[in-house]
């Protein structure tokens, strides 16, 4: 049973990650997010290196220039945003939740020893915390009361 102070961001982050390379062409990586119906994907060098985010909003940036000079493409490079902000794998899922409640970002990739292990979301992050909340919840109702 994970309790409050051990639940970590290895609990609950997701280890199968869809990621791209900064040469892959940017219009390939468009379709990889929205086949895939992700809003963003970490992107690795050859080295299995992580320098960088693609997320949704850069692909929006991206449609808008299209839009208005009418060219579409370039490579992931050119678009995705560096550095990126990561969390370590052991961080506490407390901690995790406050950096989402600070920050406007929807995922950080997850790391140890600098390396890509997985990437958690808001979402991973409410459920770990409901969780959470549940088994305080059990434990409460479990302790018998004295008069």
């Amino acid at each position: 049973m994970t309790t409050r102070h051990a639940a970590k961001a290895r609990d609950y982050m997701a280890r199968n990650l869809v990621t791209l390379s900064p040469e892959m062409e940017v219009m390939h990586a468009i379709g990889i997010l929205v086949e895939r119906q992700i809003s963003g994907a970490p992107v690795l060098d050859h080295l299995g290196n992580l320098v960088g985010m693609l997320s949704e909003k850069d692909c929006m940036r991206i449609a808008l220039a299209a839009g208005y000079y009418g060219e579409w493409g370039g490579r992931v490079a050119e678009y995705m945003h560096a550095p990126v902000a990561t969390i370590d794998a052991d961080m506490p899922i407390v901690e995790v939740a406050q950096l989402f409640a600070e920050r406007e970002y929807r995922r950080y990739p997850v790391v140890e020893d600098a390396r890509l292990v997985g990437q958690i979301s808001r979402s991973d992050v409410l459920r770990a915390l409901q969780e959470i909340a549940g088994q305080a919840a059990d434990l409460r109702t479990s302790i018998p009361t004295h008069p």
